[in-house]
């Protein structure tokens, strides 16, 4: 399995980006799939993940960090292989770069990044004030 993230950019603070992260060698449905950012000098951060198809109702499809809730949704396209990241009213401190990552064998959302087995390269976010 390979992922490819894409779609960073240079916006200013309130505008929208979305990433894409493109699923090869597997179905992405059939991964819990997340999204995480990392600031320079910092750490490997939870930003959103979203659930493996055909689950458990007990398990949320999606979840968020709360300092993106309200302003990212994650989603599929199961057509595209493609889970998708879009970022509304982007502020300075969402500046990082962002990875996109395929957990294996589980059906809930995962926030650790122990929990999952493939990653992409970060695509970097620059929103300026």
């Amino acid at each position: 399995v390979q992922l490819q993230a894409s779609g960073g950019g240079l916006v200013q603070a309130g505008e929208s980006l979305r990433l894409s992260c493109v699923l090869s060698g597997g179905t992405v449905s059939g991964y819990a799939m997340g999204w995480f950012r990392q600031a320079p000098g910092k750490k490997r951060d939870f930003v959103a993940g979203l659930a493996r198809e055909g689950g458990s109702t007990k398990y949320a499809d999606t979840e968020y960090a709360d300092s993106v809730t309200g302003r990212f949704t994650v989603f599929r396209d199961s057509a595209k292989n493609t889970v998708y990241l879009q970022m509304n009213s982007l502020k300075p401190e969402d500046t990082a770069d962002y990875y996109c990552a395929a957990s294996n064998g589980v059906f809930g959302v995962q926030r650790l990044t122990l929990s999952y087995t493939f990653w992409g390269q970060g695509t970097l976010v620059t929103v300026s004030s």
